[in-house]
């Protein structure tokens, strides 16, 4: 797998962090809330490795 292809699934997984973020709103979640953290916690551990390998150029 090429870097350009790493880069354009990073950017789905950011996209669809939201959906995430959007169903913690929801107060009828009851404990699919801890889940739905720690997936959140997951994604951006994984989108802050991504950052250190590949950083932006400034």
């Amino acid at each position: 797998m090429d870097a350009e292809n790493l880069k354009e699934r990073i950017n789905q997984v950011k996209q669809k962090r939201q959906v995430l973020l959007d169903l913690l709103e929801k107060p009828d979640l009851g404990t699919l809330r801890i889940d739905v953290n720690q997936a959140l916690e997951e994604m951006d551990d994984l989108i802050d490795e991504f950052s250190q390998t590949f950083p932006e150029p400034v």
